[in-house]
């Protein structure tokens, strides 16, 4: 966690935010990434994201709302509710909004997070592709770890009944076969996108064993 907590504190830094406010921020952030609960959406999840971002960030126009968003888009996280996104927003805008960061920004980092909830595509927005590219990028990850990522997210949802879950989780990973690219990014696509409707595949056919 000390990587992290330095380029929290370095990201904060640039915007000029008081080193103790910064310090309880990432204290905070790093509480709610460990509730009791979370198996995939973690500091490790957000520690991926922030890898991916930064190999894309050639392509971003704002980085530093990019690297915003992915440190709080996950931050509110309930698997009952179905408002988890805006509620990680809001959350983001409060605590930005205190350190003192400027309008514009915290904007473009609410508007950001409310992408991830991939219901819809963002062709015009560099931005918002490599945000929503990296929150998916380990979909062309090796199999194995698909296999310890489909465990973490069913222990999330250990509440749901196991025949209901299959049909939900199957659901949603259809929906991203479905669509046309599941990576926005140019590079991300090249390098990614054949093994993720691979992997996708086999995480339904799982389902269906």
């Amino acid at each position: 966690m000390a990587g992290l907590r330095a380029r929290w504190l370095a990201l904060m830094e640039s915007f000029a935010v008081d080193a103790q406010q910064a310090e309880v921020a990432f204290m905070d952030l790093a509480a709610r990434y460990g509730e009791n609960g979370r198996h995939y959406h973690t500091l490790a999840h957000i520690e991926n994201v922030l890898d991916t971002v930064d190999a894309l960030r050639p392509f971003t126009q704002n980085f530093a709302a990019v690297e915003l968003a992915a440190w709080f888009h996950d931050v509110i996280y309930d698997p009952q509710a179905a408002d988890n996104e805006a509620e990680s927003a809001g959350y983001a805008a409060l605590i930005l909004g205190a350190m003192g960061l400027p309008v514009a920004t915290i904007d473009k980092v609410k508007r950001l997070i409310q992408a991830t909830t991939h219901a819809y595509p963002c062709p015009d927005d560099p931005d918002c592709q490599v945000l929503l590219d990296a929150d998916l990028a380990t979909f062309g990850s090796d199999w194995l770890l698909q296999e310890e990522i489909a465990d973490a997210i069913r222990q999330e949802f250990s509440f749901v009944p196991e025949e209901a879950y299959r049909v939900g989780r199957r659901q949603v990973l259809q929906q991203f076969l479905q669509r046309d690219r599941i990576f926005y990014n140019p590079k991300m696509f090249e390098q990614y996108e054949e093994r993720a409707r691979q992997n996708i595949a086999l995480a339904i056919a799982a389902l269906d064993n």
